[in-house]
């Protein structure tokens, strides 16, 4: 028997298709705020940093209410680093609102996250977004989405999919591209009618954990779906862990989803999504279940990470000037309180006073590092290392596919870049004046891939990528083809010395940046790396020449973000992260040190 009182869905799509937008306009039309209510854009995006990236981080769960009918609505990241949870969420649904941007089309997460949809026979319901684009083009949008099923495989009742046509921005949804465009409620009533209810199965309670949520008050909390029975607080309980191991459990609090918020509840019915609270050491698969009849629901699959980077303590000069938390108590601390609510991650303790830690990618740990700065933590990242695996008796590396679009005269710098990072084109399209390329490539090669697409296209490459599958290692890939410069003593930078050491290459820094002794401070515009004295200031003496003297013209300082400073460093090299700034630094700061680290390594 359905329930017809409860729909669940996932919203799916590429990053930057529109997704929270759309969330964003279900909200407001199906009057979960007041009239009067101010309500600022991408509503579900209320993390900082999400605000300012303009992607969703973590997976969100909402409910509205429409014509009598619960719809549980889940908004999941789009980008690749974070397709794990995405994985997870899919379990929790009847159903997934397929998003497709009307001119770019389906991308390489779209066709991940589609093909677990349909591994998992959900009903997909397609929407074409961003029809009001000037080079819009749904017809064409639509039979790709067709063909995209029918290479993944999809069954004769997933192919008869419907479809509509919307502009999640302006608030509107309709069937037929000449019906009246005027509201998002055409898109709730095709959820009612194409998404089944879910089964509901009468007999002893069964609920897993599908993704997990922290509280510094209540610790982790267990958010997962009833697929068997009411689970009641009230009743005896047990928690079956991944490893098959039982034991006694007491739920505290047990909510639902209510609009934007949680409403706790007595009891929660089959088929609806729930919140636990005061189930000690909850993990991702764990299933809650009656004691009299234990029997765990499959074990739910956590991704492995594929890059790891070294977390230590920073020790350099400037130690302790900025930052709030800068032991390395402090480091294990965060690290682990991280782990409680990112499963993807992976943290062990090194010698000495650093930490490795993995994640899916190196947006997913500069997230971290993000946060971690905000909160008042100061510390050395060193350079990002890919995960191997050995298969079968070979080292074997992880493989991406890589999508670049780019206008088409940029096309070839694009394929030789990544032809040198043992890139293997397999697709090249075609779309107006652009060219959309598609590479597998091993995830060794996107590291600094996107700044470099980013200078040799003028800012134009669109550059996405996702987890294919493992290979044997591809061999070296280029480094870093020049060196650094270094500061060679301590004290403020002179405009006179960043001057007259212009030609020598690209500096990060401007005049008067608090300098220190094997912190880098530009770029050298040959190999190896260059130390110099920025700190050195005009003599000032009372004779003069008039050809001696000259107005100081200083190019402006090249600025890193946080991912580029990431990918810009080499094995040698720390990237400073602290409250206020982050700065990059030799790991060896002194160049005796630097010297007798080369030599012994020969």
């Amino acid at each position: 028997m359905k329930r017809e009182d409860l729909r669940t869905v996932a919203i799916i799509a590429h990053v930057d298709h529109g997704k929270t937008t759309l969330v964003d306009q279900i909200l407001r039309q199906s009057k979960i705020f007041r009239d009067n209510q101010e309500v600022v854009d991408c509503i579900l995006d209320n993390d900082d940093i999400e605000r300012e990236r303009g992607i969703t981080i973590l997976s969100k769960n909402i409910s509205v209410n429409y014509k009598g009918v619960k719809i549980n609505v889940i908004d999941t990241p789009g980008h690749s680093d974070f397709g794990g949870q995405v994985e997870r969420v899919l379990k929790l649904a009847d159903g997934v609102i397929l998003l497709v941007d009307a001119a770019e089309g389906p991308m390489p997460q779209t066709r991940f996250v589609l093909e677990k949809a349909l591994a998992l026979n959900l009903t997909p319901l397609v929407v074409i977004n961003k029809i009001d684009k000037p080079d819009a083009r749904p017809n064409v949008i639509h039979n790709k989405v067709f063909d995209l099923f029918c290479e993944l495989n999809a069954s004769d009742e997933q192919l008869e999919f419907q479809t509509l046509y919307a502009s999640g921005r302006d608030g509107w949804a309709v069937r037929h591209l000449d019906e009246p465009r005027d509201s998002i409620l055409p898109l709730l009533d095709a959820v009612l009618a194409h998404i089944p209810g879910p089964e509901y199965v009468d007999g002893p309670v069964q609920m897993q954990v599908a993704t997990l949520d922290y509280s510094n008050f209540v610790g982790r909390i267990g958010i997962g779906r009833v697929y068997r029975g009411t689970l009641d607080p009230a009743n005896p309980l047990v928690v079956i862990k991944r490893d098959g191991t039982v034991r006694p459990v007491s739920i505290k609090q047990l909510f639902t989803f209510e609009g934007l918020g949680r409403a706790e509840q007595k009891q929660v019915e089959c088929g609806d999504l729930c919140a636990i609270v005061g189930v000690e050491d909850i993990d991702i698969s764990d299933t809650i279940t009656d004691p009299a009849l234990p029997e765990q629901m499959p074990v739910i699959a956590v991704d492995e990470p594929t890059i790891s980077m070294i977390f230590r303590i920073n020790d350099s000069p400037f130690f302790g000037r900025e930052g709030k938390y800068v032991s390395s108590r402090h480091l294990r601390e965060r690290l682990f309180r991280e782990i409680e609510r990112d499963v993807a991650l992976r943290v062990e303790e090194c010698s000495g006073d650093s930490f490795r830690v993995s994640g899916r990618g190196v947006l997913h740990l500069a997230i971290l590092i993000e946060n971690m700065r905000r909160e008042g933590y100061e510390l050395a990242v060193a350079k990002p290392q890919v995960i191997t695996r050995e298969i079968d008796g070979v080292q074997c590396e992880p493989i991406e596919r890589l999508t670049v679009d780019v206008p088409g005269e940029d096309v070839g710098k694009i394929i030789e870049l990544a032809g040198q990072r043992h890139g293997e084109m397999i697709q090249m399209e075609s779309r107006g004046n652009r060219q959309v390329v598609d590479f597998l490539i091993p995830t060794r090669g996107l590291i600094g891939f996107r700044t470099k697409a980013m200078n040799v296209s003028a800012g134009e490459a669109i550059v996405s990528h996702r987890f294919e599958r493992y290979e044997p290692c591809r061999g070296d890939i280029p480094q870093r083809s020049v060196g650094t410069m270094v500061s060679m003593a301590n004290g403020k930078a002179a405009g006179y010395a960043i001057d007259a050491l212009q030609q020598r290459g690209t500096f990060f820094i401007e005049p008067g940046t608090d300098c220190y002794e094997g912190m880098i401070v530009g770029e050298h515009c040959k190999d190896g790396d260059l130390v110099i004295n920025v700190q050195r200031g005009k003599q000032l003496t009372n004779m003069r020449a008039s050809s001696s003297d000259h107005n100081l013209k200083i190019a402006p300082p090249r600025r890193l973000s946080l991912e580029q400073a990431l990918e810009y460093i080499e094995d040698d090299e720390l990237v400073e992260v602290t409250p206020v700034t982050f700065r990059l630094r030799k790991f060896y700061l002194t160049e005796l040190e630097r010297r007798r680290s080369h030599s012994s390594k020969r």
